[in-house]
């Protein structure tokens, strides 16, 4: 089987969330199952730079009034086609923000060239030669993919659509339809039409074949209006094609016994080790070295994150004995909230403003608890990255965090099942709850180290999810 796999971005090559991991780690976990995939992404700088060797293997002649390249390469594994148009990537900042942290006001058009882009590549004429026989498309920047495929040549073929953040949507007004080379038709309510505007997710979302969610919980969430963001009534009128399939981690880079980036490997059983990844965090964050445990936050700074109720808790941490690092930038307000907790508790709170992928695997493996006080969390991946650690993950009961994390309490400690500590509501007080709790059981040695391990035995690869996917592929491609 053939896959197209359609995304605005892919680890290692460009990375903004965890949408890049997953785009990233499934293709080699498919492979297993006789599916290959072909990943397009565009061709950013930093992406046309890192791929040193790639080749010309067809292209547009009018792509939204510019000529474009298909390039093909081959890089960390994955078999790649990158879109070649500088006049809508050969841009200086990232792939959605300007320099100043903007959108590009052609953000629409950009993306809609991809989706237009892989819609020709189903239809046979844009790679001489090559065919897939499905298509996979991720989040609203590639959503007007089946939309593209609908009104063209490929439209018998399956596709999925991959719901990664249902709050980023794509939506754009009316005046920009007429410059997406659509029929007429194309703007109505059966396909981009979205409350008077053209919502690319939208669209996506009424075409494909078959709709996913990185996680069980969150594909039943956004049936609601709290979590639904306005399409809970078109996710509730195709609930027969939508399916949570929760993301896993690559497990060779996220492996503690063979991991590069930090100082001491480890296995599990062996957690006395990572008493030297400990040292090198409190020396980085400028901690006092001493007893208490090292709570490490890892994340965007946002209010989806629940950054404000963490910045409401730094307090009650240190008056607790713990201590807490932050990896991350976001909100203005709330990176100076945290900075100014900071500076109140020099010694016991530290924080790194931006993103370092070594220091991000350095926290997880010497850090003693991941906190993730989500309002909402499609999937989320830190947790998994904790749980690989041994970094015991303290996560709102939502989402993919609900699915992945096995709540501390009194059956499952007892059952030696527990890996980590879920709290709701997702409130401040909840989260001050949740930290009382893990505090309380770290003062027992035996209790901690058993969550850990536990932990570290949880199957976080891909291994199972790959397995729904090509269930998922074959099924659809069966019903042909």
């Amino acid at each position: 089987m053939n896959v197209l796999s359609v995304a605005s971005e892919v680890y290692p090559l460009v990375k903004t969330g965890g949408l890049a991991d997953v785009v990233g780690a499934l293709p080699s976990a498919l492979l297993p199952h006789g599916i290959r995939v072909r990943t397009l992404v565009p061709g950013y700088p930093a992406v046309l730079h890192k791929l040193k060797k790639k080749k010309a293997v067809g292209g547009i002649d009018n792509l939204f009034g510019h000529p474009a390249r298909m390039l093909a390469a081959e890089y960390d594994g994955l078999d790649l086609l990158v879109l070649d148009q500088p006049e809508l990537y050969a841009r200086d900042g990232g792939p959605y923000l300007d320099t100043t942290g903007r959108d590009y006001p052609d953000n629409f058009r950009r993306f809609a060239a991809l989706s237009l882009a892989a819609a020709e590549i189903a239809g046979d004429s844009v790679v001489p030669g090559w065919k897939p026989d499905l298509v996979h498309v991720h989040d609203w920047q590639t959503a007007l993919t089946p939309v593209y495929m609908r009104f063209g040549s490929a439209a018998d073929m399956p596709t999925v659509m991959t719901i990664h953040n249902i709050a980023f949507q794509g939506q754009f007004g009316a005046s920009v339809f007429p410059e997406l080379s659509l029929p007429p038709e194309a703007f109505s309510m059966q396909f981009v039409e979205y409350y008077g505007d053209v919502g690319f997710l939208k669209g996506g979302l009424q075409t494909a074949t078959a709709i996913t969610t990185v996680s069980p919980s969150y594909a039943q969430e956004i049936l609601t209006p709290e979590f639904g963001m306005g399409l809970e009534g078109l996710l509730a009128s195709r609930v027969g094609s939508l399916s949570g399939i929760v993301n896993g981690i690559d497990a060779a880079t996220w492996n503690p016994e063979t991991d590069p980036l930090i100082p001491q490997n480890y296995a599990h059983g062996t957690l006395k080790r990572r008493a030297a990844n400990r040292r090198v965090l409190e020396e980085r964050f400028g901690l006092d070295k001493g007893p208490g445990p090292i709570f490490c936050v890892i994340s965007r700074l946002t209010w989806q994150k629940g950054i404000d109720l963490l910045a409401q808790v730094t307090d009650d941490i240190v008056a607790l004995g713990g201590k807490l690092i932050v990896l991350g930038s976001g909100d203005a307000a709330l990176e100076g909230a945290l900075m100014a907790a900071a500076s109140r508790h020099r010694g016991h709170i530290g924080m790194v403003i931006g993103y370092d992928e070594p220091l991000s695997h350095l926290m997880q493996a010497g850090s003693d608890a991941i906190l993730i006080p989500s309002r909402f969390e499609p999937c989320g991946l830190t947790q998994l990255y904790g749980l690989r650690y041994g970094c015991v993950p303290i996560v709102a009961r939502t989402g993919g965090l609900t699915d992945t994390v096995i709540d501390a309490n009194e059956a499952a400690l007892a059952a030696r099942v527990a890996t980590g500590f879920q709290f709701q509501p997702v409130t401040a007080d909840g989260l001050r709850l949740a930290i009382r709790r893990a505090m309380h059981a770290y003062k027992e040695p035996k209790v901690w180290a058993r969550l850990q391990n536990q932990g570290m035995k949880s199957d976080v690869s891909w291994a199972k999810s790959a397995e729904r996917y090509a269930s998922l592929y074959s099924g659809l491609l069966a019903k042909g």
